[in-house]
């Protein structure tokens, strides 16, 4: 039998994102396939959620291509973000917190990601939308907290799917917007 490795991933992900502390051998049981073959593909713990990693990396840049952050406002362009990142949410939301463990060994496709964002933020800056005072590093740690937590809060029923998006721009973008008598 050939195991679809992304798959896999795809299942690993959709349960971790619902129970972190989901052992190797409930992802091999979720994924249908036997605890052999899964640290076949993935050596342990730490070697999925690298691989979960790289999954993770390729949807947020897929997400933020999509989303046009280039183009139109910046807080269009967060907006469709929000839109575009929701689908991986739960994953996103996954890796923030288990990527604390990897302490000092960050993948280099979270410097591209933070960078993309970040630059966002930077021209609703340079072009007077978005507060000065607030970094776009800060702006951009902001966007990946709230899109975490939005999508615990949607998770464990305290928040209505259909809110998920309007929750988050409206608290990121509220707090990020230059007010007149600045």
């Amino acid at each position: 039998m050939t195991v679809d490795r992304d798959q896999v991933l795809r299942t690993a992900a959709a349960l971790l994102t619902r129970k972190a502390t989901a052992t190797m051998d409930e992802v091999a049981r979720a994924s249908g396939i036997g605890r052999a073959t899964l640290h076949r593909h993935f050596a342990g713990r730490d070697a999925l959620v690298r691989a979960l990693e790289e999954l993770g990396i390729r949807e947020f840049e897929a997400a933020l291509d999509a989303a046009r952050t280039d183009e139109g406002s910046a807080s269009d362009a967060v907006r469709r973000l929000i839109a575009e990142i929701e689908p991986a949410a739960g994953l996103l939301a996954f890796l923030v917190t288990e990527n604390q463990l990897f302490e000092g060994e960050m993948n280099q496709g979270w410097d591209r990601l933070d960078s993309r964002v970040s630059a966002v933020f930077q021209r609703g800056q340079r072009q007077g939308e978005f507060r000065i005072d607030l970094s776009p590093a800060w702006l951009t740690d902001a966007f990946y907290g709230l899109v975490s937590s939005g999508f615990w809060a949607v998770h464990d029923g305290r928040v209505a799917t259909k809110d998920f998006q309007y929750m988050i721009a409206e608290l990121l973008l509220g707090g990020a917007r230059r007010s007149v008598e600045q």
